[in-house]
């Protein structure tokens, strides 16, 4: 049987302490409150979590890389919302003891796009956030959301347009150009090597690749650039399968720099 690699280790780890993270002595190292938001014309909600962290704690992206737990969002018992979306912004790469993570220090304000079933009647929040929070050792901490609310609620707009305005750039609005993808076999799965046209993020660049599929894992890509020209490459491994199909369509890469990121769907 195939061995399962960290991350996804990490990812199961992470789920299955989460019931007992509500006791979690750190749970006080990560404060949250719900920013309200605004009701748009369609009826959906642009709301946000806020987490405040203790100094020296930092928590994680949706991605966190190989030291990092991944967030989880379960929003089954909430009532009137038939779908919530999640607006990351611009993160962070840190070294955890020679192992990259991706997150945020200090403070997360988190975007969410909440849709009602019945626009107009009140959205019942019942929710629960699984989050790692690290300083010198990493721990899941669950956070409860429980709120009503109301069509006319408001509030955190400030902080919320903020935190969207600090998203990732689109490939289009960052000059991406020239995006071409190949895939050949290797020893545990297959090697991506993706080359595009894009300006300097700023400082030292690095990259994340989400597959779309939770049991193909992709490694840290290794990056070079030549002017424009940046070439990510990457080993995709399966979690239990020696051999897979790749959707290149459901590829999401990520580049980050000192001044800005993009976000590019799809090659």
């Amino acid at each position: 049987m195939k061995k399962l690699h960290a991350p996804l280790l990490a990812l199961l780890g992470a789920l299955f302490l989460a019931p007992f993270a509500a006791a979690n002595p750190y749970g006080a190292k990560a404060e949250a409150r719900l920013l309200h938001g605004w009701t748009g014309e369609d009826g959906a909600r642009m709301a946000a979590l806020h987490i405040t962290l203790a100094p020296g704690w930092k928590t994680y992206w949706r991605a966190p890389g190989d030291a990092g737990i991944p967030p989880h969002f379960d929003w089954s018992a909430s009532r009137n919302i038939a779908s919530a979306k999640a607006h990351w912004p611009r993160p962070v790469v840190f070294d955890q003891g020679g192992m990259r993570s991706i997150g945020y220090k200090g403070e997360l304000v988190l975007p969410m796009t909440l849709t009602p079933e019945r626009p107009g009647e009140p959205m019942v929040i019942d929710a629960t956030v699984d989050i790692g929070i690290c300083e010198d050792i990493c721990v899941p901490v669950r956070i409860a959301l429980n709120e009503t609310l109301g069509p006319a609620a408001r509030s955190g707009v400030r902080e919320i347009k903020a935190a969207l305005a600090d998203a990732p750039l689109s490939a289009g609005k960052a000059g991406v150009t020239g995006l071409r993808c190949s895939a050949s076999a290797s020893r545990d799965g297959l090697m991506v090597k993706i080359e595009m046209s894009v300006p300097s993020l700023g400082g030292r660049e690095a990259a994340t690749i989400e597959t779309g599929d939770p049991l193909i894992w992709a490694k840290e890509p290794a990056l070079r650039r030549s002017g424009k020209t940046l070439t990510l490459r990457s080993e995709l491994v399966h979690a239990v399968a020696d051999s897979f199909a790749l959707d290149r369509s459901a590829l999401r890469v990520t580049l980050l720099g000192r001044d800005r990121a993009v976000d590019i769907k799809g090659c």
